[in-house]
């Protein structure tokens, strides 16, 4: 796979009586909206982890049936901002509320609902296109089942519906995929029916790598990683990647290399093998660390760094 993937390709006409359409996926954050789109496309485009925010760009997955074609927009969680990157997410978020056929409200169907809840289901009150609510984590769910299910249904406008299901397990996709496709118009194909993906191959190494310092590193350094691919060259045998993980602080810094820079060896190490997935051969992966200060708060050093900054 070359990093200009979607170059020259080219996009077949629909069969009659075809749907298509963009599902924009939201909710809080840590609700498992990029696990779900994984599990829908049936490929990892999006990284998970237990972090929150761990989503900051809109991204899109693509899902191709015999009848329609689902795009979906994951977006960062909803929540209260802290600095200009936060803002940023927030932002995007809410923009995909107003660029969409579907919206999918995802929750956390295992715990009642929250304040988090409550105030996207007021931003969504009066939005006029389809909505589903969609709970999730089916298989975490506690022994208050109805409890849960009446809470939520609190916060339904009376044109939404409302889908159980477990994005873990798969269990209620199937309802929840035909739900979704029954809300679309006639369309046509947007992109190639193979393609799972419209984001550039660079994003998805880049996010496969902050993946794993979400994995490996605690306190605040996750937040404050942005991951830079400075070069990719690829030949017949071995695809080269020169990479920049940004940190705020020194100390983060040193975190992110490890004593004997063993901590830097196992993210580079496992991020090299997620990359080989994506691109089905073999890479050598370099990484560097290094410190820009306060990043986060930079509206120009967010757009350097890759971010949807919309004015």
């Amino acid at each position: 796979m070359s990093s200009d993937w979607l170059a020259g390709t080219s996009v077949p006409s629909a069969p009659t009586g075809y749907k298509s359409g963009f599902v924009g996926i939201i909710g809080r954050p840590n609700v498992g909206k990029s696990t779900l789109m994984n599990y829908l496309i049936g490929q990892k485009v999006a990284i998970t982890s237990p972090i929150a925010q761990t989503t900051r760009n809109r991204l899109r997955g693509i899902l191709t049936t015999p009848e329609a074609q689902v795009i979906f927009v994951d977006t960062p969680g909803i929540h209260k901002p802290h600095h200009q990157l936060g803002q940023v997410l927030v932002k995007n978020a809410q923009l995909a509320i107003h660029s969409v056929d579907v919206l999918l409200f995802v929750v956390d169907g295992s715990v009642p609902a929250g304040g988090g809840d409550r105030f996207i289901a007021d931003l969504l009150s009066s939005t006029k296109i389809p909505i589903i609510l969609g709970l999730n984590k089916l298989d975490q769910r506690s022994l208050d089942t109805l409890g849960i299910q009446q809470g939520y249904q609190q916060l339904m406008q009376p044109h939404w519906s409302m889908v159980e299901f477990s994005a873990l397990t798969g269990v209620g996709l199937e309802t929840l995929q035909n739900l979704l496709i029954q809300f679309l118009e006639p369309g046509p194909y947007y992109y190639p029916p193979d393609l799972v993906t419209d984001q550039p191959e660079r994003f998805i190494m880049a996010e496969l790598i902050r993946e794993q310092i979400l994995a490996h590193t605690r306190e605040e350094v996750p937040h404050s990683v942005a991951i830079v691919i400075d070069r990719v060259e690829e030949s017949p045998k071995i695809t080269r990647i020169l990479a920049t993980i940004c940190v705020e602080r020194s100390s983060q810094k040193g975190i992110v290399i490890g004593k004997g820079g063993q901590m830097l060896k196992t993210i580079g190490s496992e991020a090299r093998q997620q990359i080989q997935k994506l691109i089905d051969g073999s890479v050598y992966l370099e990484l560097f660390v290094k410190v820009q200060p306060k990043w986060r708060d930079s509206r120009s050093q967010l757009a350097d760094l890759g971010y949807q900054v919309e004015s």
